[in-house]
């Protein structure tokens, strides 16, 4: 069964970072929500307060197939603040495991080297971030062990090609039709 971490900072980007849930869960997938605040609840950037499965010191690092990163502000800023997080990323990275970002947190990527020969995306105004990346306009990019996104609005698509890794496309497919995504 593979095991998904979403990471939540103060000012997360509510749907972004609760539709990967929502969705990954509906596949079957184990959905951690991890805040990296070591609270257990974590107020969005429009103010909607979740509570999480885990604080930060409870995650169990092996266990993870994929490291999920959404986006917001000052979401974004307050995820790649978070040291730990960061190593981990990196480590992830380092041995081929997934790593995915939406929205403004692909500049974290692009930050730490990652992005480099890589095609990705991200919020338009954060393209500038992306250091080394090949840049598209694709609501979602794969490329290697890394998923990258523009925004809220591409927060299904993310969502669904993170599904997709881990379920197959036939039943992210199938999802799609069942959510009435894009009929």
């Amino acid at each position: 069964m593979s095991r998904i971490a979403v990471f939540f900072a103060d000012g997360y980007e509510e749907i972004e970072a609760l539709t990967v849930v929502d969705i990954c869960r509906r596949l079957g997938l184990v959905v951690d929500m991890v805040s990296v605040t070591e609270e257990d609840i974590v107020t969005g950037a429009h103010g909607i307060a979740v509570k999480m499965d885990k604080i930060f010191s409870q995650a169990e690092w092996e266990n993870y197939d994929m490291l999920v990163l959404p986006g917001g502000m000052p979401g974004t800023k307050n995820l790649e603040a978070c040291e730990p997080l960061m190593a981990q990323i990196d480590a992830f990275f380092r041995a081929n495991k997934y790593i995915g970002a939406i929205c403004a947190a692909p500049g974290i990527f692009g930050h730490r080297g990652i992005l480099k020969g890589k095609r990705a995306c991200s919020y338009p105004t954060t393209e500038c971030r992306l250091e080394g990346a090949q840049i598209t306009a694709g609501p979602v990019e794969i490329d290697g062990n890394v998923v990258t996104s523009r925004g809220m609005g591409t927060a299904v698509d993310f969502a669904l090609a993170i599904g997709g890794i881990f379920c197959g496309q036939e039943k992210a497919d199938e999802l799609a039709k069942g959510i009435v995504y894009k009929q």
